[in-house]
């Protein structure tokens, strides 16, 4: 048996210490990909075990006690998403991009600033009645969340909020899941 689990409440980093942690350990690339947007990269967290142990029993600490699942969205959301939800010893079921899955894979298509994208989950994943919450690395304008949010409910699943590592406050992304609970790790103006 693990003794050592960081959702001890004991080991649990306060809110400041994981502020503090994250300003150290995010990057910012000014105009990528393009020109006029200030790319966050997670990578130097990612990178850091100890660092990314504390920022994972924090974020274990805001979520609901009574999970069934954590769904992550491809990529980072997986990256996150599974370490928290062996964390919690609860199940894990990835959103893919359209085309990633075998058989027939439940699906939502939703607009994007320049066009459409799908996300998919593996018919079966989720029993109708599960209790769920979506996690990602960053909600921005909320699209992809929406997205995610709507096929959850496809499965009749209940869904409980969405978590994110990184909220980038003023594009609208709370806005898009008002009817959710949305909380995030670190909120940064945009």
């Amino acid at each position: 048996m693990h003794t050592d689990r960081l959702s001890d409440p004991a080991q649990v980093p306060s809110a400041a210490e994981i502020h503090e942690l994250m300003t150290g350990r995010i990057a910012e690339f000014p105009d990528f990909p393009e020109p006029g947007v200030l790319f966050r990269d997670i990578t130097p967290l990612l990178a850091d075990g100890p660092a990314m142990r504390k920022v994972i029993a924090h974020w274990c600490s805001l979520l609901p006690a009574d999970l069934d699942v954590i769904v992550g969205t491809e990529a980072r959301g997986f990256v996150l998403g599974a370490p928290l939800a062996y964390e919690l010893g609860i199940g894990f079921v990835p959103v893919r991009k359209a085309g990633k899955l075998p058989g027939f894979p439940r699906s939502v298509t939703y607009s994007l600033e320049y066009g459409t994208a799908t996300v998919e989950i593996a018919q079966g994943a989720i029993a109708p009645g599960q209790r769920v919450v979506i996690v990602d690395d960053l909600l921005a304008t909320g699209g992809t969340a929406q997205a995610t949010a709507e096929l959850v409910r496809d499965f009749e699943a209940e869904l409980l909020g969405a978590s994110f590592l990184i909220e980038l406050e003023g594009l609208g992304g709370r806005d898009k899941l008002a009817d959710l609970p949305v909380s995030a790790l670190w909120s940064i103006p945009n």
